[in-house]
């Protein structure tokens, strides 16, 4: 489904990654973590071109992102970003924020695309609200609206950047839950998180990335119980002492 080879990105004189290679196959549950500055957000950008990247390739489903011909909008669409700020338009109500990029990007047609908001929002247990603004929803309310948006695209993978770090505590559940409902139901997902409890509950594989390299790519029970790398092993004891 993805496929990242020999990857390599600067920022001027900066080197933010390099020479990353790795494949997520369809249905699989790849969880990208790390310490701040690794590349990992970087990384996941350059995968549905929101990031161009100076070396290497990338495919989705056999399309090269940055191939002269490529439609990036039409690549976005199969490959849906969920942000860690909401990015919701704060003047158009929850429902049309969901219907908007269906008419626009996929012209559908309004009624069908209605239909199809109001079946994500039941699905995300946000019906009630689907006609106020995101300004009178809470952050974990607005970051399950982000995802459904998401899904009206009727993407072929999604992909999260650190989509609980703005949220409250007490809210980052509910965001994990729809999550993890996504990953049950065969979804193909690639995680920027340090949420490791949701990585052992639904990662196929976890990537560990420091430096803008994969320092690891290995079974979410390989990283946990025997991480190979002395990085890793420091990283994750810090973070899960932490939690």
């Amino acid at each position: 489904m993805i496929d990242i080879t020999n990857v390599s990105k600067c920022y001027g004189s900066v080197q933010v990654l390099e020479r990353c290679t790795t494949r997520v196959t369809q249905g699989e549950v790849v969880v990208i973590c790390g310490p701040s500055g690794s590349g990992k957000s970087t990384l996941i950008k350059c995968v549905n071109g929101l990031e161009p990247f100076q070396q290497g390739t990338i495919h989705v489903g056999g399309v090269s992102v940055s191939a002269r011909g490529t439609d990036l909008s039409k690549l976005r669409a199969r490959v849906g970003m969920v942000f860690q700020q909401f990015e919701l338009f704060p003047h158009l109500s929850i429902i049309d924020n969901l219907i908007l990029p269906q008419v626009s990007v996929l012209r559908r047609g309004k009624a069908e695309a209605t239909q199809k908001a109001r079946t994500l929002l039941e699905r995300v247990g946000l019906a009630p609200h689907a006609h106020k603004y995101s300004g009178q929803l809470s952050g974990g309310q607005q970051q399950r609206v982000a995802i459904a948006r998401a899904l009206s695209m009727d993407p072929v993978a999604l992909l999260f950047d650190e989509p609980t770090s703005a949220l409250d505590p007490e809210m980052v559940n509910e965001v994990l839950d729809v999550m993890v409902e996504l990953a049950r139901e065969g979804m193909t997902m690639m995680c920027v998180t340090h949420e490791m409890g949701f990585a052992r509950r639904v990662a196929d594989r976890v990537i560990f990335m420091d430096g803008g390299q994969i320092v690891e790519d290995s079974t979410k029970g390989d990283f946990f119980d025997t991480p190979k790398s002395p990085r890793a092993k420091h990283f994750l004891s810090k973070i899960l002492q932490a939690a």
